[in-house]
């Protein structure tokens, strides 16, 4: 057998989101904003970092909902950007970004009206061509 250069990820998403296929809220989109709100996971048994860039370790957290957290400290990212840096499936991401929500660690901001008519338009141009093809 040959290796593959590819190789896919030995942790299976169901694992990852602890075998939950949909998250606990219904408010992201692939555009939906993920913002760190500066409360920092507490390590079991101690205060919090308290340096900006001080590493999360030790806060009961798996290691994919502290990665995002450390994405998230940087700026707010997109639903969709955040699942990249991760190598997750955009589902898998709305779950854990779902729980880190509820534990009050991230906060969300709908995408603006902006691109939601911008979306608006490709779709119907995309769709006047396919007319037009036809």
């Amino acid at each position: 057998m040959t290796r593959r250069g590819n190789r896919r990820a030995l942790v299976r998403p169901h694992v990852v989101t602890g075998g939950r296929a949909h998250p606990t809220r219904n408010v992201f989109d692939l555009v939906t904003l993920v913002i760190f709100n500066g409360d920092l996971p507490r390590p079991s048994g101690g205060t919090p970092p308290q340096t900006p860039r001080q590493p999360l370790s030790s806060t009961g957290l798996s290691p994919e909902k502290l990665r995002i957290i450390e994405l998230c400290r940087g700026g707010a990212l997109s639903v969709v950007e955040i699942a990249g840096h991760l190598g997750l499936p955009v589902g898998v991401t709305k779950v854990l970004l779902s729980d880190l929500v509820d534990d009050g660690h991230l906060t969300t901001r709908a995408g603006s009206a902006e691109s939601r008519r911008s979306q608006t338009r490709l779709l119907q141009e995309v769709l006047d061509g396919l007319r037009a093809r036809l």
